[in-house]
């Protein structure tokens, strides 16, 4: 994942130029993974987690490691100067990450109430560090350098996982396939270049197989060791192989080489272990990618293929002191129009050094919550319906079209309703019955072809007790 500068959240309302969307999609041809994926696609609201020793910086993660002029990968600090200083100090937090404060249950229970379904966790990103116990390398939160590793929860992967399976979330382990920690992707012979491999694999394909064995092997322990896993999200798109149709993709990212790690034998592994596990072989369309990830980004209009929106409650993926976090409102009507064009909200929190979030992540998922309990029903196992949105109205359904959900956003004056909210739902089926969701008063309507009108009381305009979003539940 990229970090994002705070102007660039504005970018988030209905882009669809920058969406990440594929041409291709190849959907599962497993009757379990498609029953899983239809299951995962009901659940709309999941919790990121990026985290690993770089929280002690307040840095990017991984990112400041590669040797590329970007704004996100760019080092600062007392070691900045030099890469390899960095580096090396960089990698020297594995001695000093000690995050005692750790309490997966207590993430849990905010995440439960603030109506999440599903978590995805970090268990390696780019730099190669694993929060898991990992018996391919020492470069883990379970090891002896690790401070962290002699307390009993030191298996953080497991200890998520197990906490949030409790409370009967699907379990998502995010997995990067560039490793640039591993000998095997960036040898040390060479400096690395880019994010790519430092070497050429067809050129030396025995070192280039060890990496293969690495990345398997960690997989397998995954797969093998860490109880029921629903989703395996892979990020780091450009480890794939290189053919003509990734030319464009893999330009953009400087990839010259085919860095094939055999998805079919992992997919095989995975499945075998995981029956009907979603695998996301991200930004890589095919039979490895069962839905796709536009990242910070809504898309204009509802995919053909399942989607989620990975999106940051800060400004950051990772943890950074101060980080300014999205508003309640900002995050509800971002899950309503992502609802509404039939896709999921992953909302991603960076834990801090300390093992915990920041305060202000557990008030907003508490807000969310307060909003969830009275929306959810419009929200969880809907559909998205035409037109989709008019104006500051969006649309989803739900109980095979029976119910139809319209949802009015408040603006930066809060949630106020008017006199009147036209609803123009773009069909003319009689309507027999209309609620405002968290509101006990009955409300005058009338239904005019595809448009209708609802009359608000006065007292209810200003002091209706809602927030956020309106929701209109329309029953035909």
């Amino acid at each position: 994942m990229k970090p994002i500068l705070a102007f660039l959240f504005l970018l988030f309302v209905i882009n669809s130029g920058k969406a990440q969307q594929h041409a291709e999609y190849t959907p599962p041809d497993d009757p379990a993974v498609q029953q899983k994926l239809a299951q995962w696609q009901d659940l709309k609201f999941g919790l990121f987690m990026h985290w690993g020793p770089y929280s002690e910086w307040g840095v990017v993660e991984s990112w400041s490691l590669c040797p590329e002029d970007e704004g996100w990968t760019q080092r600062k600090g007392p070691y900045g100067a030099d890469y390899n200083t960095y580096k090396t100090a960089y990698e020297n937090l594995q001695t000093t990450f000690n995050p005692t404060h750790f309490d997966p249950d207590k993430w849990v229970r905010a995440a439960k109430d603030a109506g999440m379904k599903y978590v995805v966790f970090t268990t390696k990103h780019h730099d190669g560090f694993s929060m898991f116990d990992t018996k391919q390398t020492d470069y883990k939160i379970t090891s002896a350098k690790t401070p962290f590793s002699t307390n009993p929860k030191s298996n953080v992967a497991k200890e998520i996982f197990n906490s949030f399976r409790k409370e009967n979330f699907m379990i998502g382990a995010y997995f990067s396939k560039p490793d640039w920690h591993s000998p095997y992707y960036w040898w040390p012979y060479f400096p690395p270049k880019d994010r790519n491999v430092n070497y050429d694999p067809a050129k030396y394909p025995e070192r280039w197989q060890q990496f293969k064995d690495f990345t398997y092997n960690q997989l397998q322990e995954l797969m093998t060791g860490y109880g029921k896993i629903d989703i395996l999200w892979m990020d780091g798109g450009w480890v794939r192989p290189l053919r003509k149709a990734d030319s464009a993709l893999a330009h953009e990212m400087g990839n010259r080489y085919n860095q094939d790690i055999d998805m079919p034998k992992i997919a095989k592994m995975a499945r075998a272990n995981q029956p009907g596990l979603i695998m996301v072989d991200r930004a890589v369309p095919g039979a490895y990618e069962n839905y796709t990830t536009p990242e910070q980004q809504v898309p204009a209009a509802p995919l053909s293929y399942p989607w989620e929106s990975c999106i940051t409650m800060g400004n950051s993926w990772s943890y950074v002191p101060g980080d300014k976090y999205k508003s309640s409102q900002q995050i509800v009507q971002l899950l309503v129009k992502i609802v509404s064009r039939g896709g999921n909200l992953l909302m991603n929190i960076g834990p801090g050094p300390d093992g915990d979030w920041d305060p202000e992540a557990y008030n907003r998922l508490a807000d969310i919550g307060k909003w969830i309990k009275i929306n959810g029903e419009g929200i969880y196992a809907s559909k998205a319906i035409a037109p989709y949105s008019d104006g500051d109205i969006f649309f989803t359904q739900t109980n095979g079209g029976n119910n139809e959900y319209a949802f009015l956003l408040g603006n930066e004056n809060g949630l106020i309703l008017p006199s009147i909210v036209s609803i123009k739902t773009g069909n003319a089926r009689k309507v027999q019955q209309l609620t405002l969701l968290g509101v006990k008063q009955r409300l005058k309507w009338k239904q005019d072809g595809d448009v209708i009108n609802v009359t608000i009381p006065a007292a209810l305009q200003n002091n209706s007790g809602l927030s956020y979003a309106a929701g209109f539940r329309i029953t035909y």
